[in-house]
């Protein structure tokens, strides 16, 4: 393996990034650097998340960029804020010492005049989420055509999140003349898209076998109920000592139950998904990287820009729809060359999901149990007990105290005192543990784990997955059937659960106290003069519905429901302008008005 001397780096900057204990070039970077440093030719590097790819164009980028020039050479886009910070400060790290570079951040859902302010003192590299770089152009703050360089990043993920006609119009603004470097951890169609539209002849650079994991990942899956994942989860987070992890939901709301039934069952844990205002998602993040949070719960889209070291465990309360969505998740362990662990917890009928993944992946999941009560207490003590035998002393500090401790214990013997230390933290594990049912059964113990009230929850899903009748041969996308479930069935959008969307059908998933108000609001209601059908999929025959034939007046869907009651969020923008602010935060809220 070549040192970074031997890249063509300049020595200023091989210092510099030594100095912050870097000392030899992982593949990507070692491949993309000397092709980089050229400075002449357009870059599409595949690689999984974790392999160093914002060293592998942030290095050479900081080497061409012209610090005596202060107009705006270089333009990275990335999905997220966090993504984009992460990015800005390693960029900031490396540069430091070298080159006395402004580097600006903009993204949505933060001071856009505070941001104009930093643009306006002379960015020579923006690091941009694509709604609010597009605001800042259009209010004439941004000017690409000084742009010698455009990096994407997480290019799969900005196309996954809705960005292709905002990415387009970025691209088709900066200058003919430029370098376009892309880096993706998969390559969909629509990111070959993307090369061939705006890249002329790119080399390219495929770091082991296309879409395939890393090999440092340890692929894993328990198959428990739908009513006791929570239950699989937390005897799995007991039984891994020294767990560091990321727990992974496939909707805010989900997320933040999970994340607050983990708290008040005393687990070091806290949520990240779009609701929390920036200063929530800073605050967590911070006590995560500070490994002072053990456990974070996150949404796929608010989970991108994770850049933490040593993440033991990633766990799948649910696997997602899109396998790249999974390749992303679990390259959040196993960074850096260290192994780690992706563990699904899945019900039977998600099995068909692991046999894709692993087809793509080209990675074997391994079938593992639920620990039972009792292997999940003998490994708590033997932890303890480890824990002790290799506690410093500190002989000289200590020395003074213990001829009390030595006197209070005297009557003991040395079986009893070791009893009672072990006891000190155990109790609890042996009461909450005794008489525990198999978890890997069907049919055991009920998960509490979206109960609201303490009373216990059958199952672990939002609740009633409906049917309805529409899909995306109306001219539908996810977020426009968010919409007519919000509008029609008068609810917020937070009682909405999945939405899966197919051709001439759908099924969403509701809380069960409003799919009696959903049901009813649909009656009568009519797409494209085809008439709304609605049916519970979840339920027992006898709660079994249909919409369709009520005798109820008979309603148009046209747009605006007989009036100036408009479907699409206000249409547009909004008054913000700030048109990613909603994407990062997995809404909806950016919707453009359509007719039906």
């Amino acid at each position: 393996m070549k040192s970074f001397d031997a890249l063509g780096l300049s020595g200023q900057l091989v210092e510099a990034i030594r100095l912050l204990g870097f000392e030899t070039p992982t593949p990507i970077q070692e491949q993309a650097i000397p092709i980089l440093l050229q400075g002449k030719t357009d870059l599409v590097g595949l690689a999984q998340t974790g392999t160093g790819k914002t060293a592998a164009f942030g290095l050479p980028l900081i080497q061409l960029i012209d610090e005596s020039n202060r107009t705006t050479q270089a333009l990275i886009l990335a999905p997220t804020r966090e993504l984009s910070v992460q990015i800005t400060t390693d960029l900031e790290n490396f540069s430091k010492k070298v080159k006395d570079l402004n580097i600006v951040t903009v993204y949505g859902g933060a001071s856009i005049s505070e941001q104009i302010r930093k643009v306006k003192r002379g960015a020579q590299i923006i690091v941009a989420t694509p709604g609010r770089l597009i605001d800042l152009i259009e209010r004439r703050v941004v000017s690409l055509s000084t742009i010698s360089y455009v990096v994407l990043d997480e290019a799969d993920e900005m196309l996954n999140m809705g960005f292709k006609d905002a990415i387009d119009e970025i691209l088709s603004s900066t200058p003919d003349e430029k370098n376009v470097w892309l880096f993706s951890a998969t390559m969909p169609r629509e990111v070959r898209e993307i090369s061939k539209n705006y890249m002329s002849n790119p080399q390219e650079l495929t770091m082991g076998e296309r879409n395939q994991g890393n090999e440092n990942i340890d692929h894993q899956f328990m198959m428990v109920d739908d009513r006791d994942k929570y239950l699989a989860l937390k005897r799995m987070v007991d039984y891994s000592t020294d767990i560091f992890g990321v727990i992974f939901c496939r909707t805010k709301i989900d997320t933040q139950r999970v994340a607050d039934h983990l708290m008040k069952d005393g687990y070091n844990a806290d949520a990240l998904h779009g609701d929390l205002t920036q200063a929530q998602r800073d605050r967590v993040m911070k006590s995560f990287k500070n490994k002072t949070l053990q456990l974070l719960v996150a949404t796929d889209v608010a989970a991108r820009g994770i850049d933490v070291s040593n993440i033991t465990h990633v766990i799948h309360m649910n696997l997602p729809d899109e396998i790249e969505y999974y390749t992303h998740r679990s390259g959040r362990t196993a960074r850096a060359g260290k192994k780690g662990i992706s563990l699904a917890i899945i019900s039977k009928k998600e099995m068909g999901k692991i046999s894709q993944i692993e087809k793509t992946l080209k990675r074997r999941f391994t079938k593992v149990l639920v620990p039972t009560g009792d292997e999940v207490c003998q490994k708590k003590i033997m932890a303890l007990t480890q824990k002790m035998r290799n506690v410093e002393v500190n002989e000289e500090e200590i020395d003074s105290f213990l001829p009390e401790v030595y006197h209070e214990l005297r009557d003991l013997s040395k079986e009893d005192i070791i009893k009672r230390f072990a006891s000190i933290e155990f109790n609890r594990f042996l009461e909450y543990y005794r008489d525990a049912k198999d978890l890997n059964k069907s049919g055991s113990e009920r998960s509490r784990v979206f109960s609201d009230d303490g009373g216990g929850a059958e199952s672990y899903s939002t609740g009633d997955r409906i049917f309805i009748n529409i899909g995306k041969m109306d001219g539908l996308e996810k977020g426009d059937l968010l919409g007519l479930i919000c509008d029609y069935g008068e609810i917020d959008k937070a009682k909405i659960g999945k939405i899966d969307l197919k051709g001439a059908y759908s099924f969403f998933e509701l809380e069960k106290d409003v799919t009696e108000k959903v049901m009813k609001g649909f009656e009568g209601i009519e797409v494209r003069g085809r008439k709304v059908r609605l049916e519970m999929t979840s339920n027992a025959p006898r709660e079994r519905k249909e919409v369709g034939d009520f005798p109820r007046k008979r309603r148009s869907f046209d747009g605006d429901r007989g009036g100036n009651r408009s479907y699409g969020g206000g249409g547009g923008r909004g008054g913000s302008r700030d048109r990613d602010r909603d994407r990062d935060r997995g809404g909806s809220g950016g919707r453009e008005r359509k007719r039906w």
